[in-house]
């Protein structure tokens, strides 16, 4: 997400800024801290929570830790829906995300999508919750506001790249409205696959950030399986 934070407040209708200042964040990884926009008492707010939200109980079978689900698809399940009502639902900015692709010599590359080569702002749909949880061995028990990102059947474009899934993808006002404030049936309208002619492929390979490199992926995340991040 690489959009100046003016600019970011503007697109999202936030009216009350508690994130503090957010930087370009060419590299984001789930338990990462990202700007995420919610609606809270009559008022959108930005603020920063952690990517990955509590792990079903049989994903934890055995763990002492919880690293946390980065991408929700099964809103039937009951540990999902529990957080589909309103005050849960949110909105997490981003400018381009990523899905890894083989190449010949069978290692893996990211393929970054965005709208178009300028990059410009857009949203996911998200989930948030608070969650008191042991994320990291080393870190230990923290509470912390946690959120997930919605994903849903893949177009043809990111198809090509990663044929399971593609996270729901909002640009019009009025959508991002709905999925803040709607009923469930409602909402759940959005939850289809962003139209290919809207994304186009913008680059192949990593981005650098501060020597961290920025592959992407919007597969689901298990404890004990390696995270992919969207950036």
């Amino acid at each position: 997400m690489t959009t100046g934070q003016p600019a970011l407040l503007k697109f999202t209708g936030v009216r009350r800024d508690r994130a503090g200042p957010v930087p370009p964040m060419p590299a984001r990884f789930p338990d990462d801290e990202a700007p995420v926009v919610r609606y809270v008492d009559g008022v959108r707010e930005l603020v920063r929570m952690r990517w990955g939200m509590p792990s079903t109980t049989f994903a934890l079978k055995g763990r002492a830790y919880d690293p946390g689900v980065a991408n929700v698809r099964d809103t039937k399940s009951p540990h999902w829906r529990r957080w589909l009502p309103p005050e849960h639902r949110c909105l997490v900015p981003f400018t381009s995300f990523a899905h890894y692709d083989a190449t010949e010599e069978r290692r893996k590359r990211p393929v970054w999508f965005a709208a178009d080569e300028s990059r410009p702002l857009m949203v996911f749909a998200g989930l948030w919750t608070a969650w008191t949880s042991v994320r990291k061995i080393g870190e230990g028990e923290v509470s912390v506001d946690a959120f997930a990102l919605m994903a849903t059947d893949a177009n043809r474009l990111v198809g090509t790249v990663h044929p399971k899934a593609m996270p729901v993808i909002l640009t019009d006002s009025d959508e991002m409205d709905v999925w803040l404030r709607a009923p469930w049936r409602e909402a759940a309208k959005l939850m289809r696959p962003w139209p290919e002619e809207g994304l186009a492929i913008v680059a192949r390979g990593r981005r650098q950030d501060a020597g961290r490199s920025a592959p992407a992926t919007m597969s689901e995340t298990v404890p004990g399986k390696a995270s992919e991040p969207a950036g």
